[in-house]
């Protein structure tokens, strides 16, 4: 996919693409929303205006798909523009058939390591919120069933690993439960 100026001379892209069996396609002929990162590949023009919408979700730090900045002026604002929207590799123009295989290779590697790291930090962070749920269910089965917070602590776990989910979800789930419900069935169910 390329989002580039008319000017833009693409024989070369075209030509290199074609060799890896890949084809090129204007951005413009087509629906920004439809890109697919398992498939697509952005190549951005720097020097022209661009287009915040390629950007990935809100929140996100990375573009819908594995992106290559073109550049032509090497200007710091177009470059930390190009940055902005998440361009992993740079070619630059004119471009040589021979640097392409090399920006399209780092730029999907890098694309993925991204999409990793966000993808890890976002369970990190549902599991940190979680944490105050595994909190009160903790001190709830300390309360009902009388046992020590080593103990309510080793039935979550247990239960989560029993009914394969986490063992935050499992306390929120035992929280919603506990409060609502009767008492706990007594504790020899759980030794």
């Amino acid at each position: 996919m390329l989002l580039g100026g008319p000017g833009l001379a693409v024989e070369t892209l075209r030509a290199s693409f074609s060799r890896l069996g890949m084809t090129l396609v204007r951005l413009s002929d087509i629906d920004a929303a439809w890109i697919d990162a398992q498939r697509d590949i952005l190549l951005v023009d720097g020097d022209c205006p661009l287009d915040p919408g390629l950007a990935g979700p809100a929140g996100s730090l990375i573009p819908r798909a594995p992106a290559i900045g073109l550049v032509g002026v090497e200007a710091p604002s177009r470059l930390k523009a190009l940055m902005d929207l998440g361009v992993t590799a740079f070619l630059r123009k004119p471009v040589h058939a021979a640097a392409v295989y090399a920006a399209l290779f780092l730029s999907v590697n890098s694309y993925n390591r991204l999409r990793g790291m966000e993808l890890a930090l976002a369970d990190h962070e549902s599991r940190r919120r979680g944490r105050r749920a595994v909190v009160k269910a903790v001190v709830q089965l300390m309360q009902a069933a009388e046992i020590s917070d080593d103990e309510a602590y080793d039935v979550l776990r247990r239960e989560s690993m029993r009914r394969r989910i986490s063992i935050e979800d499992y306390a929120g789930l035992l929280i919603a439960d506990l409060s609502v419900t009767q008492p706990l069935p007594d504790r020899k169910k759980w030794a």
